[in-house]
């Protein structure tokens, strides 16, 4: 009983509706609970949580139950509580997350948000029922094209770059190796395979870049529709070419470095996630423009799996593919070193660089990330000194990882290192260096040839 008064005293959320008689909405809101985390709805309660109890028969309930069951499918079937609060009967209708999704009333679907229920669209409806299998649009056969329209030569050049990772020999003929991955499946080209790997023209995988003097104003363009890693590639050397290098001078016995105004390991990371977690469903372009400021880069789909922008930004989510397929192929070539960790990547790439940190939105029916070339200011303040810390903290946990990889791999190079740890291989030298400078590892040997011993403390 005092859990109940509890619950109306919180008011309504997202599992917990308030109803002062049964009705449509009543399973609307059921259907809802079920279709995400499951919910209570409470009969007998005003929405201002004033308990103004319910009149029933004998005969109510199962009456209710029935017109649940009728007006669902597939068939819901809800715990049922009759209690009394303050002298007046409540009654309490409950569902558990219904394990195959989504459930409809009368051939609408609905998904609790917040504390209310909204219409799915059909896009939400397929991405539910695919996650509820454990699949993903991209692994479904595609009923437009044959094994034809992909590119053999493409294939073995994918091929070639996951024996370069993994320096293990694949046997296999491409196709064979393709099905072994699920890429081509029971004989036929899935979607995730056309996009990979499309001999020519790809009609779904169009990306838009322009080179912007002004919001009007566009002083060069690219316009791609190939396949997946060529689009990869040639955005970032389209984007490369529109930006302003400075050089720095260290020291006179060493070459000058180059540092582009925005880093390149943000821009590669943010190009990756826009190709892999793209809604190819969408007839919408990506889009990117470069600014003189700026630099936006627009996706259709909105976040995945029910992740909000506050769980993004907060690492406080599990990682869920739209794409599973295609995010499989991008980690096997190391496009992608582990999964869900892209936008925290970005925030601790800008971070070191000295930029400010990039902006990400949803935004009409897709997914913005807009990179500033705005230094970081030399003079923090409180916000920005706790930020330093947290950063600090990640960077010497970091090193202490790379440490307890050495003792167990000490042949480990940057570049294994990078991929156990998710973070790029230019992080990890730089980390391995500094270890060395503070005396906590030393090099035993040539680079290909040597390896790393761990300094004990005395």
């Amino acid at each position: 009983m005092n859990k109940f008064k509890q619950h109306i005293s919180k008011g309504e959320n997202e599992f917990i509706e308030f109803k002062t008689s049964f009705n449509k909405e009543t399973i609307e809101s059921l259907v809802a609970f079920a279709n995400t985390k499951g919910g209570e709805v409470i009969i007998g309660v005003t929405d201002k949580k004033e308990v103004v109890g319910i009149t029933i028969s004998e005969e109510s309930i199962q009456q209710w139950i029935n017109q649940i069951k009728q007006a669902t499918y597939p068939n819901l079937f809800p715990e049922v509580e009759t209690l009394t609060i303050d002298n007046k009967t409540v009654i309490v209708f409950k569902v558990a997350e219904f394990p195959i999704k989504p459930i409809s009333y009368k051939n609408k679907y609905f998904i609790r948000i917040a504390n209310a229920n909204h219409v799915m669209s059909l896009s939400e409806i397929a991405d539910l029922h695919l996650k509820t299998i454990n699949s993903s649009w991209d692994y479904f056969p595609d009923p437009n094209h044959t094994l034809d329209a992909i590119s053999l030569e493409k294939v073995i050049d994918f091929i070639n770059q996951i024996e370069e990772r993994t320096h293990q020999k694949i046997t296999e003929i491409p196709v064979d190796f393709l099905k072994k991955l699920e890429i081509i499946r029971n004989e036929k080209l899935t979607f995730g395979a056309y996009l990979l790997f499309a001999k020519e023209y790809c009609a779904i995988s169009d990306i838009q870049i322009g080179r912007f003097k002004s919001d009007i104003t566009i002083i060069d363009s690219l316009s791609l529709d190939t396949d997946l890693f060529s689009e990869t590639t040639q955005i970032i050397n389209f984007i490369k070419k529109h930006l302003m290098i400075e050089y720095i001078i260290t020291d006179t016995q060493l070459p000058r470095i180059e540092r582009y105004d925005y880093p390149l390991d943000a821009i590669r990371e943010i190009v990756v996630n826009m190709i892999v977690h793209r809604d190819y469903r969408d007839s919408s372009a990506s889009i990117i423009k470069i600014y003189d400021d700026r630099i936006e880069f627009f996706n259709p789909g909105k976040l995945f799996g029910g992740i909000t922008l506050k769980d993004l930004l907060s690492n406080n989510y599990t990682s869920k593919s739209r794409n599973k397929l295609i995010a499989k192929a991008f980690k096997e070539v190391g496009l992608i070193e582990r999964y869900g960790s892209g936008i925290k990547r970005i925030l601790t790439i800008c971070f070191d660089y000295g930029v400010i940190a990039p902006n990400f939105e949803e935004i009409h029916h897709g997914f913005k990330v807009v990179l500033f070339k705005e230094k970081l200011p030399v003079i923090v303040n409180v916000v920005e000194d706790v930020v330093e810390d947290v950063v600090e903290d990640v960077v010497e946990i970091r090193r202490g990882e790379i440490i307890q990889i050495l003792k167990t791999k000490p042949k480990a190079t940057a570049k294994i290192i990078s991929s156990i740890l998710g973070a790029t291989e230019r992080t990890i030298q730089r980390d391995l260096k500094i270890l060395k400078d503070l005396n906590k590892i030393k090099r035993i040997g040539a680079d290909k040839i040597g390896h790393w011993v761990v300094i004990k403390k005395k």
